[in-house]
């Protein structure tokens, strides 16, 4: 059983139990270090720790680079990742030593207006598509990364409802990305396109691709959606291949980005700090040293205490 669980999962003699749910987190594993052992006949060994330590600690996140091929341990702060690498040693023992990198914040991308349409060619000049991109709501970003917005029917219905979407381009959703359930949306606003369900996968594939490695700096995308306009095709199948569509696609996704002002977005900690009041100004000076800011002050009734709200990057 431990080889197929993950994270959590229930166990029951009842083939009609419920599971139970696995908990959800108000922060989110945005500091990364990667983890490589000193000899490398130690990887099986480290590998196996690894797993043990994802299964151990719920808001944890290991996964593999796909570009450098490094271990990444991903946890909510400095503090958790410390807490993290020391279990590890135990896990390891004496006897496996491993080196660790700097902590590292992953950013994400955006865009913050709606761009002009923005035209690709494939490399045969065969194939052309028109695109345009957008923000999301941030809500709507938000439904979508805790499930409550996915392909369902009744998905359809609150974003006509809730997020007064177009009820003919809800049913035309292509997909979600990156890995086909993030906060991004590829919606298909042609009409009487010839062969374009042929080219679907091809271009899911590279929305996909684009949603993982933004244009600035190669960060995932957050809350963007991607209107296809217009789509020129060949008529002959060979001349519009998947080699063909889905780089023509990531090309456009890029154009479209970069003309839509693109911004990046830095995580942000929502701190709530008790001191007394002799200490206040050496709270405001330390968290405008770190660039925070107040945006909640409010003093208990009764003691010398204050209650400070503030927003922290990591």
């Amino acid at each position: 059983i431990d080889q197929y669980l993950l994270k959590t999962g229930t166990l029951s003699t009842s083939e009609n139990a419920y599971p139970i749910m696995p908990m959800k987190f108000s922060v989110s594993p945005v500091v990364r270090v990667a983890v490589e052992c000193q000899k490398p006949s130690d990887l099986p060994k480290l590998i196996a720790a690894l797993k043990l330590l994802s299964k151990s600690d719920q808001c944890l996140k290991v996964f593999i680079d796909d570009t450098s091929g490094q271990n990444i341990i991903a946890g909510a702060g400095e503090l958790h990742l410390e807490t993290s690498i020391n279990d590890l040693r135990e896990f390891l023992g004496e006897n496996i030593p491993f080196v660790t990198s700097k902590p590292v914040v992953g950013f994400m991308e955006t865009v913050t207006t709606k761009g002009p349409v923005c035209l690709s060619k494939s490399a045969n000049k065969h194939n052309r598509l028109y695109v345009c991109s957008e923000p999301l709501d941030d809500g709507l970003a938000k439904d979508i990364e805790m499930g409550i917005i996915n392909n369902s029917k009744e998905s359809q219905k609150i974003m006509v409802d809730k997020y007064n979407w177009d009820p003919i381009s809800v049913k035309k959703i292509w997909g979600f990305g990156p890995n086909l359930k993030g906060s991004n949306l590829l919606v298909d606003m042609t009409h009487g396109i010839q062969y374009l369900n042929e080219i679907k996968d091809s271009v899911q594939a590279g929305f996909n691709w684009f949603t993982s490695e933004g244009v600035i700096c190669g960060e995932p995308l957050y809350g963007v959606r991607m209107n296809i306009t217009d789509v020129v095709l060949h008529s002959d199948t060979i001349h519009r291949g998947a080699g063909m569509i889905s780089p023509t696609a990531r090309r456009v996704f890029y154009a479209a980005q970069m003309t839509a002002s693109p911004r990046l977005l830095e995580p942000i900690y929502l701190v709530e700090i008790q001191a007394t009041q002799d200490v206040l100004g050496q709270i405001y000076g330390l968290l405008s040293r770190k660039r925070g800011y107040v945006v909640y002050e409010e003093a208990k009734e009764g003691v010398p205490v204050s209650i400070i709200k503030a927003h922290l990057p990591v």
